[in-house]
């Protein structure tokens, strides 16, 4: 696994998403409520959506799409038409680094 810097923490507020891209991968990074940065994969397993251009509910990214929603800490779907979980990425702080590790 292949250690990124994606962000500052002090870049996304508490509830923000952002797209970044590492190695060519679409990742989708959230300040979720509970304080903790999470990464899984920007394009919806449904239609392709950016999860980046949706919104956070609690602990789930919501994609603008069909509104499929996706737990942050697993990528699993918790609300259809999505039935395929999301990639998720181990992320790590160092300092106000924020770090994503992909394979």
């Amino acid at each position: 696994m292949a250690r990124h810097r994606v962000a500052d923490t002090g870049e996304l507020a508490e509830g923000e998403l952002r797209r970044c891209e590492v190695e060519g991968i679409p990742i989708c990074l959230a300040h979720a409520p509970d304080g903790n940065f999470y990464a899984l994969h920007d394009l919806c397993t449904h239609e392709e959506g950016w999860l980046s251009d949706g919104w956070l509910d609690g602990m789930e990214v919501e994609c603008p799409v069909h509104n499929s929603l996706f737990d942050l800490r697993t990528g699993e779907p918790s609300a259809p038409p999505a039935m395929d979980p999301a990639t998720t990425y181990p992320v790590t702080l160092d300092g106000s680094d924020v770090y994503i590790e992909v394979p």
